[in-house]
């Protein structure tokens, strides 16, 4: 029987969200992000596959322009475990966590723009492309990133 399960992120297994990180995004995260990441709470969670690490999601609670947003900072899956509903367990937490919250205008994200896989699961929640960010990315190609945001209710 597989059973996935999201947990939190401690001083114990954070590098396991590190190594998750390096293998399944394209950009690197510095040891700031990680001291950082310990202390969002349930913004950050790990996704097990029968006890195995295998996917997590990272977000900040963003305020500028006078909104209150939430930004996803990293949320991806290793690739033999995409399609079993990890992804989708992760982002639910999170737009759940929006909904009991509340009082976010929206969530938002980056997103590489040539990685449709992405493009196409974040669409299936309601999320849309809103801008293109020229050279959002420093060391990667293509260099661009689509925002995509999912408001709520209130405009």
């Amino acid at each position: 029987m597989q059973s996935i399960d999201l947990g939190d992120i401690t001083v114990h297994n954070i590098k396991q969200l590190k190594k998750l990180n390096q293998v399944v995004f394209p950009v690197s995260y510095n040891d700031k992000f990680y001291k950082d990441v310990l202390d969002l709470g349930p913004l950050a969670k790990l996704a097990y596959f029968n006890d195995i690490v295998v996917g997590g999601v990272c977000c900040r609670i963003d305020l500028t322009e006078n909104k209150r947003r939430l930004y996803i900072m990293t949320l991806g899956c290793l690739q033999p475990y995409r399609k079993y509903g990890i992804g989708r367990m992760l982002l639910n937490h999170v737009l759940n966590y929006c909904e009991k919250d509340g009082n976010f205008e929206s969530v938002y994200l980056h997103v590489q723009i040539n990685n449709e896989v992405a493009i196409e699961f974040y669409k299936k929640f309601g999320f849309e492309i809103v801008e293109k960010k020229e050279q959002y990315y420093k060391r990667i190609e293509p260099s661009d990133a689509f925002v995509l945001k999912k408001s709520f209710g209130k405009k």
